[in-house]
C-alpha cells in the first residue's frame, strides 16, 4: 500500500477509534466527565487557534497573497500551534493526546531546547565562530595612505 491509501485509511478510521475511546473513557469516569474533557479539549483548541495560531495565518495570507509558499516553515512554532489547535477542536481524545503530544515538544523546543535570547542575540564561546570577510564591503581597515 502507498501512502495516500494509508493515510486515506487512516482518516476513515479516525471517528470509529475515537467514539471507542470516548465510549472507554466515558465508562470508566463517567459519561458528564468524559463529555466535560471533549468541550474542554475543544474550548482549549478555539483559544489556541485564536491566540497563537493568529500570526501564523497572517504569514500564510501574505505568502498567498505574493504567490511564495516556500518561504513558509511547517515545522516553526507557528505551525505546530496551528495544527494542535486544529487538533484540539477536533472532538476526540486520541486528537487531544497528539495536539497535547505536539504542544509538549513545541514547549520543549521553545523553553528547554533553545537557551533564551535576548534581542535575539545568541551568545557563543570564541571556539564556536570565526569572523567571515564580506566581499561586497570595503575593506576599511587602518592602512596609511
Amino acid at each position: 500500500m502507498n501512502v495516500a491509501k494509508w493515510v486515506l485509511l487512516a482518516v476513515l478510521a479516525l471517528p470509529i477509534l475515537e467514539l471507542v475511546a470516548f465510549v472507554s473513557v466515558a465508562a470508566t469516569i463517567g459519561f458528564g466527565w468524559a463529555l466535560s474533557l471533549i468541550l474542554a479539549g475543544s474550548f482549549g483548541g478555539a483559544f489556541l487557534l485564536r491566540h497563537a495560531g493568529r500570526g501564523h495565518v497572517a504569514r500564510i495570507r501574505v505568502a498567498r497573497d505574493h504567490g511564495s509558499f516556500t518561504a513558509l516553515q511547517t515545522d516553526t512554532s507557528g505551525g505546530l500551534s496551528l495544527l494542535a489547535g486544529i487538533l484540539l477542536l477536533i472532538p476526540g481524545f486520541i486528537t487531544d493526546i497528539v495536539a497535547l503530544l505536539l504542544l509538549i515538544k513545541l514547549w520543549h523546543r521553545t523553553f528547554v531546547a533553545t537557551p533564551p535570547r535576548e534581542n535575539g542575540v545568541v551568545d557563543l564561546a570564541p571556539e564556536q565562530w570565526h569572523q567571515v570577510p564580506d566581499a561586497s564591503l570595503p575593506d576599511r581597515r587602518n592602512t596609511e595612505h
